[in-house]
């Protein structure tokens, strides 16, 4: 299995304070996800994020095909840093590290994803041909969306 990684770093004009709310309620991922993933949560307790909290979205990457995707929060460290990680879903690894530091002029907000496709050699054509450019756009879709939220002020 051929494990990827994509990161992304932002500098966010706002409190780390202001900056761990807005990340750390799950409510808010659908406001920084493009409209063409069809991203909706399905299913959650309505808490902000803790260790051990269940996350259960429908997605649809490709096609509108709607897919399931459950995703666990498996560490929180308060302001600072959270790891979600998929249960089930479109790939065979998912693990995705959110880092907030704070700095002179507001956060440095930093994104490592560490992904795997399923299906072998399939999968890492579909990689070079679909995922990448998706989660790029993904991220530059959020990029955009969090400039407009924090950094238009």
């Amino acid at each position: 299995m051929k494990v990827y990684s994509k990161q992304a770093v932002q500098h966010v004009n706002a409190s780390i304070e202001e900056c761990w709310a807005f990340f750390s309620s799950p409510r808010n991922l659908q406001k920084i996800t493009p409209k063409t993933m069809g991203f909706q949560i399905t299913d959650f307790d309505g808490k902000n994020m803790y260790a051990g909290q269940i996350i259960q979205y429908k997605v649809s990457p490709l096609l509108g095909i709607k897919l399931p995707w459950v995703t666990e929060i498996t560490i929180v460290k308060d302001h600072s840093y959270f790891i979600d990680e998929q249960r089930f879903g479109p790939y065979a690894l998912w693990h995705h590290k959110h880092f907030f530091e704070p700095t002179e002029n507001g956060v440095k907000m930093t994104d490592l994803v560490h992904y795997a496709i399923p299906f072998g050699f399939l999968g890492r054509i579909m990689n070079t041909l679909v995922v990448k450019n998706k989660l790029k756009e993904i991220f530059e879709y959020r990029e955009q969306k969090v400039n407009e939220i924090f950094n238009s002020k």
